[in-house]
């Protein structure tokens, strides 16, 4: 049998409909006049599950996701098994929030890698905290440039556990070539928050660049992103 689905519960604001709508009418001429600072998160978010569920009340639910997760983006960076393990929350409210999600890293992503990547590197973290900063797992990513440092491939090359993500120095080395890359970042995540390398960290940035180096291919920097920020061992002096 297929697993039964959660359905959104049916709340006594339903029983005044004009209310509802009304409260939704005022909410988007606020944000049309006057643009998303006057918000509070919860507001906003609220918004978003009004137009997957529009026949109930969803502040209570919004407010529960937050409580349930802490702020607005790890709320949206759940993955759908996550947020439906909140009560009132199926299918349709679990894929509205990945798409809310897929839309902002993909206009981070645009921002980011359309020029080079080296003259817009603020923007370049932007797109990789949101992109990595709230994952439950570490991911290892490699971004592939050009001789004038543009994007040609942004690639992940590992999920690991909590705390682990394998590499392997061999691999991207190998597939640099394929690409025909001149140099590479490579980035991670620690999900427990902290963004200092770790000494594994560096052991393995150091033998990635000492395999891609007899090959002409540069490491710029290995870039390690975390909920509260992120830090670069090039900066660090690492490597």
């Amino acid at each position: 049998m297929p697993p039964r689905q959660v359905r959104e519960p049916t709340l006594a604001y339903d029983a005044d409909p004009a209310r509802k709508s009304g409260h939704r009418d005022r909410m988007r001429q606020r944000l049309l006049e006057g643009g998303a600072d006057g918000f509070h998160d919860y507001e906003l978010l609220e918004y978003c599950l009004a137009l997957a569920i529009p026949r109930q009340d969803v502040k209570p639910l919004a407010k529960e996701l937050l409580a349930q997760f802490g702020d607005l983006p790890t709320v949206v960076a759940a993955s759908p098994g996550e947020l439906m393990r909140v009560k009132g929350v199926g299918e349709t409210v679990a894929a509205a929030l990945k798409f809310v999600e897929a839309l902002s890293v993909r206009q981070l992503q645009r921002k980011a890698l359309d020029r080079p990547v080296l003259a817009s590197f603020d923007a370049v973290t932007d797109y990789l905290h949101a992109r990595l900063a709230h994952e439950l797992t570490e991911e290892f990513r490699v971004l592939f440039l050009d001789n004038r440092n543009h994007l040609i491939r942004d690639e992940k090359f590992g999920e690991g556990t909590v705390n682990q993500a394998p590499a392997y120095p061999r691999e991207i080395v190998k597939r640099a070539m394929e690409l025909q890359a001149s140099a590479v970042i490579l980035v991670h995540n620690h999900p427990a928050g902290d963004p200092t390398p770790s000494r594994d960290d560096v052991q393995l940035t150091r033998l990635i660049a000492d395999a891609a180096r007899p090959l002409g291919i540069a490491l710029h920097d290995h870039l390690v992103i975390a909920r509260t920020g992120h830090k670069s061992l090039r900066a660090e002096g690492l490597i």
